[in-house]
């Protein structure tokens, strides 16, 4: 698989099996995180890799903003979460560039892991503190992501059909409303 047919391809995984990744596997998805750009090359991510049954279903079943959103990510045998120390980036027209960071790292991260066909899926709706309290994480590293990491199941479960269903995960805009030539 090349990196378009991975950008084609990757799609937001909610049934894992719970089959263990190779260490090497693991390692490579890393790899592809620490390689990525970032402002002024100041590498401000720190990512959490939970392989430990019992604490990932802390996170499925404590971390959601709504009750137990995240509760699908306690079949997955590895949740990363993304984090960044905001005083090593940059800030420049009121953008805080810790953020593009570790957005750049996680998805470098969750293209690597497609190409070993690993499913992802990028969490954004998740409490802070409580993720920072079950993972012991320091009140000055802000938490930006989390993603669990394994292999899709052969089948959705329902609920995976129905989130997907209410995301609208497979409607994306043509470039004609997304692209201005020369001026907006």
């Amino acid at each position: 698989m090349n990196v378009f047919e991975a950008i084609e391809t990757r799609k937001s995984i909610r049934s894992y099996n719970p089959r263990e990744l190779e260490e090497e596997q693991l390692m490579r998805i890393l790899e592809a995180g620490r390689l990525a750009p970032s402002w002024q090359n100041k590498q401000c991510w720190q990512f959490v890799v939970v392989k430990d049954k019992d604490t990932i279903g802390k996170l499925a079943l404590r971390s959601g903003l709504i009750s137990k959103a995240n509760f699908f990510i306690k079949d997955a045998p590895v949740v990363i979460v993304a984090c960044a120390d905001p005083k090593a980036s940059g800030h420049l027209n009121g953008q805080d560039y810790y953020l593009v960071d570790v957005a750049i790292a996680f998805q470098q991260m969750m293209l690597a892991a497609w190409e070993m066909n690993i499913g992802t899926c990028w969490l954004g709706a998740f409490n802070e503190n409580k993720v920072r309290e079950i993972l012991g994480i320091p009140e000055k590293i802000k938490v930006v992501g989390l993603s669990p990491f394994g292999y899709p199941k052969e089948k959705d479960s329902l609920y995976a059909k129905a989130i997907k269903t209410f995301a609208g995960s497979k409607k994306r805009k043509n470039l004609e409303k997304i692209v201005h030539w020369e001026k907006w």
